[in-house]
């Protein structure tokens, strides 16, 4: 699962049936857009929190039950490995910039 950071603040999902990697690609200058991902911290140059609620409302996630479920699984594994960040309900995403 991948979630893609644009400038202007449009963040959207690929690859979201892909459950076993998580992480967030820029294609953006970060300095400046930054404030319009609403949902996304970036915490340094390596590792971003994405709102666990977030990612259910982006762009390009299927529209079904089963992908619910599975996404939920994801969540709860993510938990039993630390990547959980409890105060803030969101999980640890490794950082990639686009070329």
């Amino acid at each position: 699962m991948i979630i893609e950071c644009f400038d202007g603040g449009i963040v959207r999902l690929t690859e979201p049936s892909e459950f076993g990697k998580f992480k967030l690609v820029l294609h953006a200058d970060t300095r400046l857009a930054t404030e319009a991902w609403k949902g996304i911290t970036l915490l340094d140059d390596r590792d971003a929190l994405v709102s666990i609620d977030l990612v259910p409302t982006l762009t390009g996630r299927p529209d079904d039950a089963s992908w619910d479920q599975r996404y939920a699984e994801m969540v709860a594994k993510a938990r039993q490995h630390g990547w959980i960040d409890t105060e803030r309900h969101a999980i640890r995403a490794h950082i990639e910039r686009a070329l």
